[in-house]
């Protein structure tokens, strides 16, 4: 006999992914390993060696870039470590990583570890949503949306940038609402660290959004809207007070290349700007189909947007190599010796 659905949900939903601490290890030792072998470890040693080295540059802003579901995977907090320690100034990130992943577990809801192979029709009988081998309960998921919803009626209707909204969501953490009060978004707007998101509302964002509009349109109210352009501007902006940048890439897809960009961007503006000056990209794409997810960083050079003197492609499974580079950046301690920017400041009024 079948179980009931809830006591079946209650058991697919019973093991927590637990997010990996970098500051619980010491990663030294493996990276200074990996750096006399081969293959991928070599590439990984070498990426953690010009990651420590765009820290280190007392003239570098370094940047993060997410593609792909590595927060729901366990490395939510080594993102959130990252802001907090100052060893990056900006994220430019899906909408998921941010929304679905981040933001979901500052309102105190869970990831979980699949236990098994489940038939996908039992998980969507039980509203249970998979990434790979991860669960998400969509009934929390659509709080989510609410939330988003909530937000976007407090705010003045105006077109906001995702950089200025996902402002307004650290603050609405910040004022007492995060069940979970550690989240990257909260981290980044209590250090003005700037998130962008330029694809916001691929994502569960998107649903509450699109509530807003539709409930204020049918009631004959003004709405926010979300405005791409102004997230292009504002982080070629942020290219140009910087200087010399450094990116370390999770993933491609639209972030990697939206980072990339503001190099040529500033240039069409009129200003003589320096390609990124560090870059890591840890990705599995291939590069054979000559999409931008698998350009490789020297592709990206003729583009005239990354310099290849300190560059490095690592063809990595992210959630098996991100935790190493960032526990060996925080050991080597370059973080403590550099200021942090505060770029959202260049925003505010």
């Amino acid at each position: 006999m079948n179980a009931p659905v809830s006591n079946r949900k209650a058991e697919l939903l019973a093991n927590t992914v637990e997010h990996v601490d970098i500051t619980s290890y010491d990663a030294r030792p493996i990276i200074d390993s990996m750096r006399k072998m081969s293959f991928t470890s070599r590439d990984t040693a070498r990426a953690a060696d010009i990651f420590s080295m765009a820290i280190e540059d007392k003239d570098c802003s370094p940047w993060l870039t997410l593609a792909g579901s590595t927060s729901a995977g366990g490395c939510m907090h080594v993102y959130r470590d990252m802001i907090r320690f100052g060893m990056i100034d900006v994220v430019v990130s899906t909408g998921a990583s941010i929304i679905d992943m981040d933001f979901f577990e500052a309102l105190g809801f869970k990831h979980y570890q699949a236990q098994g192979a489940v038939d996908d029709r039992e998980l969507r009988a039980n509203y249970i949503d998979r990434i790979y081998d991860t669960y998400i309960d969509e009934e929390e998921l659509q709080a989510c949306d609410h939330a988003i919803f909530e937000i976007a009626e407090s705010l003045e209707p105006r077109p906001y940038s995702s950089r200025e909204f996902i402002y307004e969501m650290g603050k609405w953490l910040a004022a007492g609402n995060a069940k979970k009060p550690n989240s990257l978004i909260q981290a980044a707007f209590e250090e003005d660290a700037p998130i962008f998101c330029p694809a916001f509302t691929d994502s569960s964002a998107g649903f509450g959004l699109v509530k807003h509009q539709v409930e204020r349109a049918k009631a004959g109210k003004p709405y926010m809207t979300l405005d791409s352009i102004a997230d292009f501007r504002e982080l070629t902006e942020i290219k140009l007070a910087a200087g010399a940048t450094g990116l370390f890439m999770v993933g491609g897809g639209v972030p990697k290349n939206f980072a990339q960009d503001t190099v040529v961007c500033a240039e069409i503006l009129g200003h003589e700007v320096d390609m990124h000056k560090y870059a890591v990209q840890i990705t599995v794409a291939d590069v054979r189909d000559g999409a931008c997810s698998s350009s490789t960083l020297k592709e990206a050079c003729s583009w005239g947007k990354v310099d290849v003197t300190f560059e490095q492609m690592v063809f990595a499974e992210a959630t098996t190599v991100v935790p190493l580079i960032a526990s060996d950046a925080y050991h080597r301690a370059g973080w403590k010796q550099r200021d942090k920017r505060h770029w959202q400041k260049l925003f505010q009024k």
